[in-house]
């Protein structure tokens, strides 16, 4: 099927507009949550999600093994959206994974895939180079990352202030 790739900043409304491509394709809905609850702030914000989302989708929570996951649950009929990038970038990074191999085998999935999928993540490189080196090590790590998902993916959009920006497909 295809892979619609929606890139935006924090709080644009890249997700409310990737549910709703999602919800508007009429197949069977699946989420994979890419965010882990380090404190209970984040834990409310998933929480907030899950419910705004309904009982129409059945979520997955992987913050890591994300390719194999969508391998696993990969079909025709079916419709995926993993939100975010970022965060499953976060979660490689602090792991100590392999984030080229990492990048590589998601971009590499995506033409592959059975499923309709809808791909979101935040753009961290429009604003000032970062103070500290891990920081700076994050924002390359998703430039790189975002080049070879937007590549692989047959649609690509640019979400600011609610509104998106076709950039590709």
């Amino acid at each position: 099927m295809t892979a619609t790739f929606i890139l935006g900043g924090a709080r644009s409304g890249k997700s409310r507009f990737a549910e709703n491509l999602i919800t508007a394709s009429g197949l069977e809905r699946h989420y994979i949550a890419t965010g882990r609850a380090w404190d209970d702030e984040m834990q409310a914000r998933i929480d907030q999600h899950r419910a705004d989302r309904g009982p129409a989708w059945t979520t997955h929570e992987e913050p890591l093994d994300l390719t194999e996951r969508l391998a696993a649950i990969d079909a025709e009929g079916t419709a995926i959206l993993v939100d975010c990038l970022t965060l499953w970038l976060t979660n490689l990074m602090m792991e100590g994974r392999d984030i080229a191999v990492q990048s590589a085998a998601l971009a590499a999935f995506l033409p592959q895939a059975k499923a309709r999928l809808v791909i979101v993540s935040n753009e961290v490189g429009l604003g000032i180079v970062p103070a500290n080196r891990m920081a700076r090590e994050f924002r390359d790590h998703a430039g790189r990352l975002h080049q070879m998902i937007a590549a692989s993916a047959s649609d690509v959009y640019f979400i600011a202030a609610g509104l998106p920006l076709k950039m590709k497909g």
